[in-house]
């Protein structure tokens, strides 16, 4: 077959209005034909307008905090990931704290996490504490775990895991989701001047790649007073979609004061609130229907309660506040489907300031094939980003098995249902 150049124009020229910020990509369906003219397919072929691209959920500051800290990336197998942190010891004064993220073990031989014993040869008197890529599992050290008082006589707390080892009780140094905080709550707080260059870093880092607007998921109002510091000095022009976490006092302000909506030129907004309903699923956290398929004790585990959950939901509604809600596993999908769907069926359509309120949805990475319509049904955006699919062909399978694939990184699925699907980076994971 041949595509007939005759028919397609030899060039396309798009004019976009200069306050037109929203318009990123140019679609065209291109049609093969074959020696009689005759069409055999259609290709959708997407060119992103330079200068105008943007992705969808990243943590802004968590960017700039990687590259401030230990930015663990990249590396390729244990030992290598001992010997770069090993190097950040070797630099600080005894007793001082060693953080970093980006560490995933998925690319290491064996696939298994590091824990507090292998860190407790390369320091032994440093407390270090260390994100995993995807920021819902962390590895400490010995002095870490002993700094916070975790031992073998410690609860996992709701939405958390604590790991321990089989055969000692004792914490193998891997704290999942809201376990982690029983460290971090120990580690010194970030200061004001550290707090803004993260952020100029992170806003460095996008405009370097050719991104002009973010969505950053999660913070607080503190946050928010650093980021409108930075725009009125001059120090960021990034636009910016902030989302504020929640439940807590954040959200109750937000829907206090309301939302803050093109401020700075239109380059500032903050209405949307980011809850979690579960972990993830390199770290195996994610909520699933059925066990893992390589380790059956565990099916992860949901990070928020409906009696939490609900209150906020509904308000959201009455507020006219966006709500963005991570869910990977095909059980805190539902689960969040369940409750969103509860909180719109509690308050009237009449008392809902915003009528197509967009929530999302964020990752929407296993799903079951019977929830998928309902996405649609419900309004619901499922935001999902290409990469995970990328990284994830690496333990997927194994956490899942193959029956389980079909309802994951399910774009088609989603698309032929009717949803649309926008994409993001989810950086620094």
């Amino acid at each position: 077959s041949k595509m007939l150049a005759q028919q397609v124009p030899p060039e396309v020229s798009v004019e976009i209005p200069p306050h037109r910020v929203d318009v990123v990509a140019v679609v065209l369906r291109v049609v093969v034909l074959d020696q009689e003219g005759r069409a055999l397919n259609a290709v959708i072929v997407l060119l992103a307008l330079l200068g105008l691209a943007r992705p969808g959920e990243r943590d802004l500051s968590g960017v700039g905090f990687r590259e401030m800290t230990l930015n663990l990336e990249g590396l390729t197998s244990l030992a290598a990931f001992l010997a770069k942190v090993k190097e950040r010891v070797d630099q600080k004064p005894a007793g001082e704290w060693v953080t970093g993220r980006g560490w995933i073990e998925t690319f290491w031989t064996p696939q298994t996490f590091p824990t507090r014993w292998d860190l407790d040869k390369i320091s032994p008197n440093n407390p270090v504490f260390l994100d995993r890529a995807d920021g819902h599992g962390a590895v400490a050290n010995s002095a870490a775990l002993k700094i916070a008082g975790v031992d073998k006589n410690t609860p996992s707390p709701f939405g958390g895991e604590i790991s321990k080892d089989k055969q000692s009780g004792e914490p193998n140094g891997m704290m999942l989701d809201a376990a982690q905080d029983l460290i971090q709550r120990h580690i010194p707080g970030t200061t004001a001047a550290e707090a803004e260059r993260a952020i100029i870093l992170g806003v460095q880092r996008d405009i370097s790649l050719g991104w002009t607007q973010v969505q950053d998921p999660g913070g607080s109002y503190a946050d928010v007073a650093i980021d409108e510091k930075l725009y009125s000095e001059g120090k960021i022009k990034l636009r910016i979609y902030k989302a504020l976490s929640a439940p807590g006092p954040e959200a109750q302000r937000l829907f206090h004061d309301g939302p803050i909506v093109g401020d700075y030129a239109h380059r500032f907004t903050v209405r949307t609130l980011k809850l979690y309903a579960d972990g993830s699923l390199g770290s195996r956290s994610a909520a699933l229907l059925a066990p893992y398929s390589d380790k059956p004790d565990t099916s992860g585990f949901l990070t928020i309660k409906e009696e939490d959950l609900q209150p906020v939901l509904r308000e959201a509604l009455r507020k006219g506040i966006q709500i963005e809600t991570h869910a990977i596993g095909d059980r805190g999908n539902r689960f969040i489907l369940d409750q969103y769907e509860q909180a719109m069926k509690a308050v009237p359509k009449a008392q809902w300031k915003i009528k197509a309120p967009r929530w999302r949805v964020e990752h929407s990475q296993i799903v079951n094939p019977q929830d998928i319509p309902r996405f649609k049904k419900l309004g619901i955006i499922p935001s999902m980003q290409p990469s995970h699919a990328i990284g994830d062909l690496h333990f997927a399978p194994k956490r899942l098995g193959i029956d389980r694939l079909a309802g994951a990184y399910a774009w088609q699925s989603f698309i032929k249902s009717g949803s649309i699907v926008p994409g993001g980076s989810d950086a620094p994971v």
